[in-house]
């Protein structure tokens, strides 16, 4: 049973794909009908194998040579994560039925948001390094097309070519990481590497856990990558909520959760995680303060809510960190739908275009406000829990002095929430407009969001429980709802947070009176604009490349034909070659 319902898990999205492809785009209805009912089917199958989760293999296909076998599990980490990447794509395709009405190309769209969420459940279900790496490969060719799908915008294009460009880095060290396994233990099997972790020669263990850290953070936007993930806001709406909010960029922190039993024992690997989670929080927190842009507030709260999670990794907490993982994805997804409700009446990602939507758009507003509640850390919505948790975690496992940075950027959340939701939905409106509430699909999809951010937290228990069953070989414990609410009601580090936030929001409510700090904080508002500098140092990368490439053009004989024939001839030569390597 678990076997088949992994198959239909991965497979179910890609045969919709396929069957959403070959209907084409004079016929619309079909087209959304097919996209709704495989996602469906998918999100029922994933929501029982979480279910029968376990930790042992339930699927393996022997693929030969080199290549192993393609096996996968079925564990809590997995099907928590595959159930995320179904049941929000679901939604997320219910949503595009009205959003994307009367849209181009429909087709193409569907294919790709299906092919993702099918190749999403196949990297979080593989037991296989080889496997993880081929879906993960899936993944970024899905955003990068759906980053790119309004072709003939040239800032979508070039936010695609970008995004692929910084998560091939990630590939790049995912890949490396694997061979320095294989190459020590002759296969990639994720247990086997896992179980004799403790065997590793040192050094080969330091390059294969800093190579997945380069891995995730590049996958996670963390930084110096995080750059590429505002400019992937040239995605339709749905697509950000979907990859660039709670899936795609949850893989890094995936990839740091499942092989944190192998490297936390490596030399400065958790605080190198740690402080990376930490500088990424605190820095995109100021962007999301300093950015106007709708849709690029939420890309760099994700990015800083991402931060919360790899910073917990660092401190030890596993649990936390998946925990966030799975507020963030229900309240940020709903930010992003609720966003894209705006945008799609308004016609503008601009929040100074904004103002008095509210009173047109109460449904929008009302949900909008729970995601932007949770996403502040607010009590008895999700966000708060799992931050809460993550927070309290950092303070027992990490030093002092990273908590109190965090706890700042608790503060910087408070504010530019605040900021969000005033700017868009209360004042004066920019302009007389003609909007709408959202429609028939987009509530359905908005109502399911918001009920997960108020409840999700709820799920402590049974979350926790999976969890422990999972191959981490007891490095989690479950804990009870009762527990957790007691132990961070109790923790004065929880009342600190929450003075914090109080505290960031009331910045932004007196800032016509803080004239003097605004005058003061101008210059980090400067930086911000600029990324701090990431971004210019992203472009001499690419320039340096750019260089690279016109040295080697000379290799090239300026023939077509002879290129395809050598680089085919040479694939064959080595694919031929692994395949018959024992």
């Amino acid at each position: 049973m678990p076997a088949i319902l992994v198959l239909c898990v991965i497979l179910f999205p890609w045969v919709g794909a396929v069957a959403v492809w070959l209907v084409r785009d004079h016929r619309p209805r079909w087209q959304h009908s097919l996209a709704v009912g495989f996602s469906l089917l998918a999100g029922i199958c994933a929501t029982v194998l979480v279910f029968i989760t376990g930790s042992e293999l339930v699927l393996s296909i022997p693929l030969g040579g080199f290549f192993g076998s393609a096996t996968f599990r079925a564990d809590g980490l997995g099907a928590f994560l595959a159930l995320i990447a179904a049941g929000i794509g679901s939604l997320t395709v219910i949503f595009s039925v009205d959003y994307m009405r009367g849209q181009k190309q429909l087709g193409r769209y569907y294919f790709f948001v299906l092919f993702f969420i099918g190749a999403m459940c196949g990297l979080v279900l593989s037991n296989s390094l080889l496997m993880l790496f081929f879906f993960w490969e899936i993944t970024a060719l899905c955003s990068y097309a759906l980053i790119s799908f309004y072709n003939e915008d040239p800032k979508a294009v070039a936010g695609g070519i970008k995004a692929l460009v910084i998560t091939q880095l990630g590939g790049i060290g995912l890949l490396a990481g694997a061979l320095v396994v294989y190459a020590n233990l002759g296969t990639f099997d994720i247990d086997v590497f896992l179980s004799q972790a403790g065997e590793f020669p040192t050094a080969a263990l330091s390059i294969t856990g800093f190579c997945i850290l380069a891995a995730a953070a590049a996958k996670s936007a963390q930084i110096p990558f995080f750059t590429w993930l505002p400019d992937a806001m040239e995605a339709p709406t749905p697509v950000s909520a979907l990859i660039h909010a709670a899936t795609m960029v949850n893989a890094g922190v995936y990839l740091l959760a499942r092989f944190f039993p192998a490297f936390s024992v490596v030399p400065g690997w958790k605080m190198a995680v740690l402080i990376t989670g930490m500088v990424t929080a605190l820095l995109a927190a100021i962007m999301a303060a300093a950015s106007v842009d709708l849709k690029r507030v939420l890309a760099y709260s994700t990015v800083s809510q991402l931060g919360y999670m790899v910073y917990a990794i660092g401190a030890g907490g596993v649990l936390a960190s998946q925990f966030h993982l799975l507020s963030h994805a229900i309240f940020k997804a709903l930010l992003f739908l609720a966003a894209g409700a705006v945008i799609h009446t308004i016609g503008t990602r601009d929040m100074r275009q904004m103002g008095g939507l509210g009173r047109q758009m109460p449904f929008v507003r009302n949900v909008f406000i729970v995601g932007a509640l949770a996403l502040a850390g607010i009590p008895l919505l999700n966000g708060f829990w799992s931050k809460e948790l993550i927070l309290e975690t950092g303070l027992q496992g990490g030093p002092t002095w990273a908590f109190w940075f965090m706890a700042a950027g608790a503060g910087l959340t408070g504010l530019y929430t605040l900021r969000m939701v005033g700017m868009v939905f209360f004042g004066e409106a920019y302009k007389e407009q003609h909007v709408h509430d959202a429609t028939m699909n987009m509530r359905i999809a908005l109502g399911l969001l918001g009920a997960g951010t108020l409840s999700s937290w709820m799920l402590i228990g049974p979350f926790s429980q999976i969890l422990a069953r999972s191959a981490f070989f007891g490095e989690v414990q479950g804990i009870s709802l009762a527990h957790m609410v007691s132990e961070i009601t109790a923790t004065p580090a929880t009342w600190v947070v929450l003075i914090l936030i109080a505290s960031g929001g009331c910045i932004w409510l007196l800032r016509g009176r803080l004239t003097w700090l605004n005058s003061t904080l101008v210059w980090i508002g400067w930086a911000a604009e600029a990324s701090f500098g990431f971004e210019w140092l992203n472009k001499q990368v690419v320039t340096l490349f750019n260089h690279s490439a016109n040295i080697l053009r000379r290799t090239q004989t300026g023939i077509l034909n002879w290129n395809v024939l050598g680089i085919t001839a040479g694939l064959l030569i080595v694919m031929l070659y692994l395949l018959l390597w024992n």
